[in-house]
């Protein structure tokens, strides 16, 4: 993978912690994640200046990872519903990575060497390795491993989506422009019909962070996209999966969570996945 990739990828990993994190302690997930996607879809007309408009084969490709954008995000506010962020967000990133190796082979024909797709495991596992030694009880959180496992499998699939529809667009700038315009179409609706007249209380006592969370979003989302068209995809997913660590740390330090040496065995086994990749590329 290109430097530059890398350096696109790790800062869209920063930035994608921070937001998670505000989604999961506001206590109306719902309106945050719609206010932070609305804000993301606000700022996107900005990237539309950015070259021509997407080559017409990518449409497909935005109004599908747009839906499936719509599917995650109804996941992710489900698992946080009933699982603690250190919890919740490893698993569901933690498990992207190899699914989206296997997604990538068979629809894109990328197939990784012995050596990368080791790298890919061993970061994955690391990543879910993170749920146990903190207080975690599978059977008593099932419903959260259910949702995060959903929510999993919905980011490896517009990972997938993406990689292919930004090659075809010819402008990757037109192509995220456009999909964040889209994507928070379905989400706004959801939001009004559940809360109506509570989305203007909200509106006023919240939203600048969630404004906040939404530049995140845009950065972090927008850099992963861009990398796609510049890396291999189960390079760029397990690469930008390095957010769980930040985001461990994060639960830890801000909400609490508990933390310990298995963090710091995770920490290692990532960063060991991470320069099997690189050794390759």
């Amino acid at each position: 993978m290109e430097p530059a990739a890398i350096i696109m990828v790790l800062t869209a990993a920063v930035m994608h912690a921070i937001w998670n994190a505000l989604v999961k302690v506001d206590e109306d997930r719902l309106m945050t994640m719609a206010v932070v996607i609305s804000s993301t879809g606000l700022l996107a007309p900005l990237l539309l200046l950015i070259g021509p408009a997407p080559a017409p084969e990518s449409w497909p490709f935005i109004v599908l990872s747009a839906l499936l954008n719509n599917a995650y995000f109804l996941f992710l506010i489900e698992a946080y519903r009933f699982g603690d962020l250190s919890h919740v967000y490893p698993i569901a990133r933690g498990s992207a990575p190899l699914l989206v190796a296997v997604g990538a082979a068979w629809f894109a024909g990328e197939h990784l060497s012995a050596v990368e797709l080791t790298g890919v495991i061993v970061i994955s596992g690391g990543i879910i390795s993170l749920v146990w030694g903190s207080g975690f009880k599978l059977g008593a959180e099932s419903r959260a491993v259910i949702f995060a496992l959903l929510t999993g499998l919905m980011i490896a699939a517009y990972t997938i989506v993406d990689g292919i529809g930004v090659r075809l667009s010819g402008n990757p700038a037109g192509y995220i422009g456009w999909l964040f315009i889209l994507s928070p179409l379905p989400i706004i609706f959801i939001a009004l019909a559940r809360r109506r007249r509570q989305v203007f209380v909200y509106l006023n006592n919240n939203w600048r962070p969630a404004v906040l969370g939404g530049g995140l979003n845009f950065g972090s989302y927008g850099l992963a996209i861009w990398a796609l068209n510049l890396g291999t995809m189960a390079h760029v997913s397990a690469l930008r999966e390095t957010s769980v660590l930040i985001a461990a740390v994060m639960g830890a330090r801000l909400l609490h969570e508990p933390f310990g040496r298995q963090r710091v065995l995770a920490a290692v086994a990532v960063a060991l996945g991470v320069v099997l990749i690189a050794v390759q590329t």
